[in-house]
């Protein structure tokens, strides 16, 4: 599975209709559509689709024809989406009309085209699950702890000092497992 981690933006344009697809992080989705609604008053469709993971590792999908023919842009965004394992992603696709019908057929290939489009230009990174620790140790210890944070890619989010020191770490589970074995003979993994 793959995620982005930044917004991109490409446009189709097919007999005259103008298609903006916009792929965005889910977590920026409903920002962006109320952005994107401001500034293409005159759009006729705001096309939406996103694929994200929940707090049970669940896959949670979603589609959005907005007024274009039941079937024809939201599901074709989607699978778009899905073909190319993309989770905790969104898009957006802004349609202006050109006059021109395109069918229902026509409309399943502008949408699906645009959205691989946007999605070829992205830079896909591989998802890898991970897991937060907190870490108990002591302040002697703390240039070893920073220097291994470094060497297996552990994120540090939180750093309490009191009579311990104690820092909450990301990382992907295969990192994390390396880390507290490499650390375990200085730190005490507790709850987050």
């Amino acid at each position: 599975m793959y995620f982005i981690k930044k917004e991109y933006e490409n446009t189709l344009e097919v007999k005259q209709s103008k298609f903006i697809a916009h792929l965005v992080p889910y977590a920026h989705y409903e920002t962006l559509l109320q952005k994107l609604k401001q500034e293409h008053p005159k759009a006729r469709h705001f096309v939406t689709a996103y694929r994200y993971l929940n707090e049970y590792d669940q896959i949670v999908e979603h589609s959005s024809d907005d007024g274009e023919p039941s079937g024809t842009s939201g599901k074709p965004s989607l699978m778009v989406l899905q073909g190319h394992e993309l989770i905790n992603t969104a898009v957006i696709t802004v349609r202006y009309f050109g006059g021109t019908k395109l069918g229902t057929g026509g409309l399943v290939r502008a949408y699906s085209d645009a959205v691989n489009l946007v999605t070829e230009k992205a830079d896909l990174y591989e998802y890898k699950k991970e897991l937060s620790k907190k870490i108990i140790f002591n302040y002697s210890d703390v240039r070893f702890i920073e220097y291994e944070c470094k060497e297996f890619a552990v994120t540090v989010s939180h750093k309490e000092f009191d009579t311990e020191v104690s820092y909450t770490v990301t990382a992907s589970e295969e990192n994390m497992k390396k880390f507290l074995t490499k650390t375990a003979r200085v730190a005490t993994v507790t709850a987050v």
